[in-house]
């Protein structure tokens, strides 16, 4: 059941946070982009029933206890009350205000995580004033399995990255990837890929083998071609004029997938494909930088 904040306390660390319920405004404009539904929507509330301790209610969600007791500070010594309602994250994180004048960019720094991760976490809010920051998991019994547990922002598997070009020849850069300002309205916001010029009707190749997730058109992305290969990785390939390939196909390193077009709504006016390279985790498919797996 999806929990909606209304007038919750969080306290915490950081002291005592108050919560308020996500605009729904700006959960439609993050779908219009294609964003994951933001972590504070997915909050769930949990009735505790008899015999059912902190323990096993954490277990039963893949959360620690320490993460539903900084959501709940009537928790006391760790116990649990029979029949009352504890709210329940969707992964272990802690609840972030954000300061005036505060950017997300530095509330990533400060908690050593991806900045393109913690704004899809957030829905893609451009202005957020309240963001759930996801943290990792580390075992209690054993500082080397913590060590070498994998970072819920990192791919499944590090190994055989992927190296191609979308294209058939190397061409320019025309946006670059990360945080940048719209040439249209100037206003700071997250470039999950990169955009490399090319004429319209130019081919656009696979850069490794793979599967095809999906290929049709999809909203701001206009007509997209998503393919998922080996170890965690996808490819995705937006705004194409047509699409020569279908959901379900394997498809090898060079195969034609689609031509440069300018369907959707690109952020930039002159003719470019755009590209994302994105890592499976427990967060989603979380954007990376296209340039290290261009070759």
């Amino acid at each position: 059941m999806s929990f909606r904040y209304c007038s919750v306390l969080f306290c915490g660390l950081a002291g005592i946070l108050s919560l308020s319920t996500f605009p729904n405004s700006a959960w439609a404009q993050s779908k219009q982009r294609n964003c994951p539904e933001p972590a504070l929507e997915r909050f769930v509330r949990h009735q505790v029933a008899p015999e059912e301790s902190l323990k096993a209610i954490a277990q039963s969600y893949n959360v620690t206890p320490e993460t539903i007791i900084r959501m709940n500070p009537a928790i006391r010594n760790g116990k649990v009350t029979v029949g009352k309602e504890i709210i329940i994250p969707p992964y272990d994180g802690i609840v972030v205000k954000v300061g005036r004048g505060q950017t997300l960019k530095q509330i990533a720094a400060q908690h050593s995580i991806r900045a393109d991760a913690l704004f899809e976490v957030n829905g893609c809010q451009e202005n957020p004033e309240v963001v759930f920051v996801p943290q990792l998991k580390k075992s209690q019994n054993s500082t080397q399995a913590a060590s070498t547990e994998p970072n819920v922002l990192e791919t499944i598997s590090n190994s055989n990255k992927l190296n191609g070009y979308p294209l058939a020849e190397n061409t320019a850069v025309a946006f670059p990837y990360g945080w940048q300002i719209n040439p249209d309205n100037g206003e700071v916001f997250f470039h999950s890929g990169i955009d490399l010029s090319a004429q319209p009707g130019t081919s656009v190749q696979a850069i490794g083998e793979g599967i095809v997730v999906l290929a049709q058109e999809q909203g701001s992305y206009g007509n997209l071609v998503i393919i998922n290969h080996s170890n965690g990785m996808q490819s995705r390939y937006a705004h194409l004029e047509d699409i020569k390939i279908s959901a379900g196909e394997e498809v090898n390193k060079g195969d034609l997938i689609g031509t440069v077009g300018s369907t959707g709504t690109p952020t930039l006016k002159k003719p470019h494909l755009h590209f994302e390279i994105r890592s499976s985790s427990s967060l989603g498919w979380v954007a990376k930088d296209p340039w290290e797996y261009l070759k």
